[in-house]
């Protein structure tokens, strides 16, 4: 006899029609307002991470095509700096235009591109970046009174080097700031996912866009650096990892270069004993593994009162068998990719160490595709402090469970870390937000939610996690020099 009284529901494919998004079998640097082709002849294939096919080959930066980026986004800058304020924000307002006719395009795209599921590209990441082009051309001609100084003026050159976690997202925070204050850029998209830059690209010529004043050149690591140290360049903004974060400050340091670094994380997401258990469940699921886990700020560390330990676990583990992981463009997953076989190889290494180091790991029954690079959601429970799976930053989908008495002790073992990017608080209490906030030891604080982001709220982090904030007001900071007399 059928159960009617817990049902269950199966998923029929509903997938995304992947003829949305045309890729093309070759790509060039974009400088000058046109693509070209790098000075070198070098390229690399880019690869789709469900399934380790490459989709194209891109021609790859050499330090003589940052130069001629450099060089053009120069002999642009006086032009575009001297624009009437109110003629950039028509420029920006015309790109978001042009991103939202094109969001389902640009979603399908991001997907391939990167692995993550498309409700995701379609339903948060597109919309934002939109978002943040709109909100920073409403600045364009307002930098006068936002109290950022008595004679804001534009930096420059701004190079920009950005992860593979949100890639259009980050070119969103870097290329519409600075574009909004007058400066001009030559942007290095990760290796792994440059199409939706590309795609950018096209959209700079689609929106008349002056000719190097947005300059993209895709590349590795040698790339980015030539950006960094290019003597031409007036600002550096940086999004990736602590390491390579360390090796740009010490490039910078003394050149006179305006930075901001935005780096790893290692969240802590703390559940007091007051908290709506449904609830808070399902802002751990979206705090750790939304986009796989590969969010700087992700809650990769889930701080439980004691009391309501069992609970909670039992509740996650119950909600996690409930995820779907599997292709990507199918509108009902939620799990996606991992972005590359490098990374795969980190979050297994670490998830290794977690189960050597004797804490309990428990994983859904999962099947994971053939091709590809694939990593169930993973719980580790019974975990210490000095274990690398509650110190490192795995960027995957897993999640360390740590324990509480006390408030006092839940900050504490909060901010155990070297990082210190972002942090979330579940209570009911209204007066326990607010002092765990002031006490949390992170640039972003969320409460009774998490990874919830806006372009008019600033974000950024302490310690090892960067400095200077990317959104809102601050944001616009770090693309201005201030005309203060000092």
């Amino acid at each position: 006899m059928p159960d009617l009284v817990t049902p269950t529901w199966d998923y029929a494919p509903a997938p995304e029609a992947r003829d949305l998004a045309s890729i093309r079998s070759s790509y060039g640097l974009f400088i000058g307002g046109r693509f070209v082709d790098p000075a070198e002849g070098g390229s690399f294939a880019t690869v789709e991470p469900a399934t380790g096919q490459v989709l194209a080959e891109v021609g790859e930066g050499s330090a003589a095509d940052v130069d001629r980026a450099v060089r053009a986004a120069r002999r642009a800058f006086p032009r575009w700096s001297a624009r009437p304020a109110v003629d950039r924000g028509r420029y920006l307002y015309r790109i978001a235009r042009i991103i939202q006719e094109r969001s389902r395009e640009l979603a399908v795209l991001e997907t391939i591109d990167n692995g993550k599921p498309i409700r995701e590209t379609r339903d948060v990441d597109l919309p934002l970046v939109a978002a943040h082009f709109f909100h920073h051309a409403g600045w364009a001609d307002k930098l006068a009174w936002a109290g950022l100084g008595p004679d804001p003026r534009p930096l420059g050159v701004a190079g920009q080097v950005i992860p593979w976690n949100f890639p259009l997202l980050m070119l969103a925070w870097k290329i519409a700031p600075a574009l909004a204050c007058g400066n001009t850029v030559v942007l290095k998209p990760a290796e792994t996912t440059p199409l939706t830059a590309l795609a950018f690209a096209e959209i700079c010529q689609e929106a008349d866009l002056p000719p190097g004043v947005v300059n993209i050149v895709p590349g590795a690591g040698e790339t980015g650096r030539a950006l960094v140290e290019h003597p031409g360049v007036d600002k550096v903004a940086f999004t990736g990892s602590t390491e390579v974060g360390k090796a740009i400050a010490r490039a910078v340091a003394g050149t006179g270069k305006k930075l901001t670094l935005e780096l790893g994380g290692k969240a802590a997401n703390i559940v007091f004993d007051d908290a709506p258990i449904d609830e808070a469940v399902e802002g751990i699921v979206s705090g750790i593994f939304f986009n796989q886990g590969h969010v700087c700020c992700a809650g990769s560390r889930l701080l439980v009162q004691e009391s309501v330990h069992d609970a909670v676990v039992a509740r996650l583990q119950r909600r996690l068998a409930t995820l779907r992981l599997g292709d990507p463009l199918d509108k009902n997953t939620d799990i996606g990719a991992v972005n590359s076989a490098e990374q795969l190889e980190r979050v297994s290494e670490l998830v290794a160490a977690g189960q050597a180091e004797g804490a309990t790991m428990w994983q859904p029954p999962c099947t994971l595709p053939e091709w590809g690079w694939w990593h169930p959601p993973t719980i580790f429970t019974g975990v210490a402090q000095s274990h690398r799976i509650a110190r490192e930053e795995i960027f995957g989908p897993v999640l360390s469970v740590l324990t509480f008495r006390t408030p006092d002790e839940a900050i504490a073992k909060a901010n155990n870390t070297t990082y210190g990017l972002s942090a979330g608080v579940w209570t009911e209490k209204g007066s326990r937000i607010l002092w765990a906030a002031e006490r949390l030891r992170a640039g972003v604080v969320w409460a009774n939610t998490f990874n919830r982001f806006d372009p008019a709220s600033p974000f950024g982090g302490y310690k090892e996690s960067g400095f200077g904030r990317e959104g809102g007001r601050q944001g616009l900071a770090s693309y201005l020099d201030s005309g203060a007399v000092g």
